[in-house]
């Protein structure tokens, strides 16, 4: 079994950053050899006064604090079997807290935590959870919907790191292709997870026909506000 944080342990973190209504991320880091690896945590709020959490992270407490004020924490939101380190102490805290994750990626969550669905369950006409296509089931992908625009929130398939920080982070974020010169599917992915190109190629062109997408936010790396319609385009173009 994989090693999984089982106390509330907070590492490196910013603030929590309100990107449109009931919406807000926070940039953490993963604390590795020779640098610090970006991760991304996302509150997204529910009708019914709930929120949903996309890649927990254990945050400070007045951070936790902006969270709470926003609803109920109903649902924690694994969105990729790499993504689970910290969806132990997330539970306990919250242990009415549902969780869920993409099908594929079942069988790994439920090494730290039991899952409770696998579909949409989350009740809410303007946030739709996904299941890309061609990935095995592996990886979730969520549609949020504001007055302002619609914002795309993408896992492991697509990723950003264009500062990593320290020598270790920068090697891995080359090596593996997170996104350093420019957004991209990382190549471990591609080789990894990635079993029809075309089928998630297809995912990445309907979601840029979205009219009033407005940003993409990705567990790794920088939130994508300037022409997302244009990034998932080249893309689905790159996966061929």
């Amino acid at each position: 079994m994989a090693k999984f944080n089982t106390e509330w342990t907070v590492g490196p973190h910013g603030p929590l950053e309100r990107l449109d209504d009931g919406l807000a991320t926070v940039a953490g880091e993963i604390v590795m050899p020779l640098g610090r690896f970006p991760r991304r945590m996302t509150v997204v709020a529910l009708s019914g006064n709930r929120v949903a959490i996309w890649s927990a992270i254990p945050l400070r407490e007045p951070q936790m604090a902006e969270i709470e004020a926003m609803g109920e924490v109903a649902f924690l939101i694994v969105p990729g079997v790499a993504h689970r380190l910290d969806i132990v102490p997330w539970k306990a805290r919250y242990p009415g807290a549902r969780v869920l994750c993409s099908p594929g990626a079942t069988k790994a969550v439920e090494e730290a935590a039991l899952v409770d669905a696998t579909c949409d369950v989350l009740e809410d006409p303007a946030v739709r959870f996904e299941t890309p296509g061609g990935v095995g089931g592996m990886e979730s992908a969520l549609m949020v919907r504001r007055e302002g625009g619609a914002t795309l929130l993408l896992n492991d398939i697509l990723a950003n790191v264009r500062h990593p920080h320290g020598l270790g982070a920068q090697i891995m974020a080359r090596l593996f292709g997170f996104g350093v010169k420019r957004p991209q599917t990382p190549w471990v992915v591609k080789r990894r997870m990635v079993k029809d190109a075309a089928a998630l190629a297809a995912d990445f062109r309907r979601w840029a026909a979205e009219p009033d997408l407005r940003r993409i936010i990705v567990s790794h790396g920088d939130v994508l506000s300037q022409a997302p319609r244009a990034v998932l385009e080249r893309v689905a173009n790159d996966l061929g």
